[in-house]
């Protein structure tokens, strides 16, 4: 299949496609979407920004596109392990299935109960939740999930590192044996694979890249930082990434910039803004609210720069990110793949530059080895050197400080004069003569018989 007007999309669905600009299906879209309509289940492994998202929705709507949904029971259902990737595929629907009347409800975190409730009541043809939104409302009484007919988990193996997978089986128990499983991630880790051998029935496996790979259109680099104090490395660390954002000018259009703590997201934000840059920060603990107008913001160009927590590492479509900065080296080797995935999407090129201290070396090398490249590496020296000097390493800096005070203290000792021995006289002084009342007289006050006569000559 080389375009959608050959599958056998329902006419509207593929109306919507064109409208939205596409004629060309990606590689996982033309192997995933014929199998879809067939009915089968399937198994789709691809790296982040391939396209997955449109290999279910468009399939999707086409077989709900007959029939309507009853109250409180979907007739499907998508899983997603983060709001942000969840509101995005309600989006590709409302996008793909403008064309044809079909109900939607997003359960996800951050919005109220009643909302979702009343969506629930109406009936829903398409139900898109995270785990734990979903669980809540099944737990209420509030959800019948005997009426799911074709169930989506999307990037299962995020969802293994969010803890949900427990979740995930709990959810499958719920639904009818019957159904549909369309199962997509760009990892395949050996729990996840259980996964798929547990739920899945006979899945067509789609894999179209190879596991945890990175795609050709990004530039990768790394710079080195060597020799900085633990206690200024991250002030160094923000120098650095403002020296880096800078050097590439106007190519770096717009940014997301990735931190391993939620802490470091809101300083690296804060320094930013006060230097002037337009940025803004997203992660888990924003009300779901500040979040989507980041977000929004951010698509729309208001917002330069984005600096994110791995919550926004997976699953977002924002095609013309132009550059990726790691200010940490990711601790998970699979997260680095993912994070640069959000630039070089849909065939566009990309550049990542990832930040190294001594202290990471051993994690930029497991990534090495995980996307079987050698990254590009530089030194820090040559974007720092008008701005700072690197200190020596701790180690050094104490061997030098002792070999200063032991050159000092050997100094000292040879400045200093001998003490005359026991019985030895020694030279005396020359004091000047003091006329008045004797040598008990502060100088200041008293004064010789020269300088007398000297003064009275005057």
């Amino acid at each position: 299949m080389t375009k959608f007007i050959e599958m056998s999309l329902h006419p509207k669905v593929l109306q919507a496609v064109l409208e939205s600009g596409y004629e060309t299906p990606t590689p996982i879209q033309a192997q995933a979407i014929p199998l879809a309509l067939e009915g089968q289940d399937v198994l789709g492994i691809a790296q982040t920004g391939t396209g997955k998202t449109a290999s279910f929705t468009l399939p999707m709507i086409t077989l709900l596109a007959r029939g309507r949904a009853r109250a409180r029971m979907p007739r499907s259902l998508v899983l997603c392990p983060t709001r942000e990737l969840a509101t995005q595929v309600a989006a590709s629907f409302n996008t793909y299935a403008k064309h044809i009347n079909l109900s939607m409800g997003l359960l996800i975190g951050g919005v109220s109960f009643k909302e979702q409730d009343q969506l629930i009541d109406k009936g829903v043809d398409v139900l898109i939740a995270t785990p734990g939104r979903l669980l809540d409302h099944f737990e209420r009484g509030k959800l019948i999930l005997s009426d799911v007919k074709v169930m989506v988990v999307d990037e299962a193996d995020r969802m293994l590192d969010m803890g949900f997978i427990p979740d995930v089986e709990r959810i499958f128990g719920l639904i009818p044996f019957t159904r549909q499983t369309l199962f997509f991630s760009a990892t395949l880790a050996p729990e996840i694979e259980r996964l798929t051998d547990t739920f899945l029935s006979n899945p067509a496996r789609l894999e179209v890249s190879k596991q945890a790979s990175t795609a050709d259109s990004i530039e990768q680099q790394v710079v080195f930082m060597r020799g900085y104090p633990r206690a200024t490395v991250d002030r160094e660390k923000r120098n650095l990434l403002r020296s880096l954002i800078d050097k590439e000018g106007s190519s770096c259009s717009n940014a997301m910039i990735f931190c391993n703590r939620k802490s470091n997201v809101d300083i690296v934000a804060k320094s930013l803004k006060k230097h002037g840059y337009s940025a803004e920060a997203i992660h888990g603990d924003l009300g779901q609210d500040q979040r989507t107008r980041t977000l929004d913001g951010f698509r729309n160009g208001d917002i330069r720069l984005l600096i994110a927590s791995d919550v926004a590492a997976r699953g977002l479509d924002i095609p013309a990110i132009s550059h990726v900065f790691n200010f940490d080296v990711p601790v998970s080797s699979e997260d680095y793949v993912h994070r640069i995935g959000r630039t070089g999407r849909a065939g566009r090129t990309g550049r990542a530059i990832m930040i190294c201290t001594e202290e990471e070396a051993k994690q930029l090398k497991a990534i090495e080895k995980l996307i079987e490249t050698k990254i590009s590496v530089i030194d820090s020296l040559q974007f720092l050197e008008s701005k700072t000097t690197p200190q020596p390493h701790p180690t050094t800096a104490r061997k030098n400080k002792i070999d200063a005070r032991k050159e000092k203290q050997a100094s000292f000792g040879k400045a200093r004069p001998k003490k005359p021995t026991r019985g030895q006289k020694t030279k005396p002084i020359d004091k000047p003569q003091v006329v008045g009342l004797g040598d008990h007289l502060p100088n200041f006050i008293a004064q010789s018989l020269q300088e007398r006569k000297s003064d009275r000559s005057t």
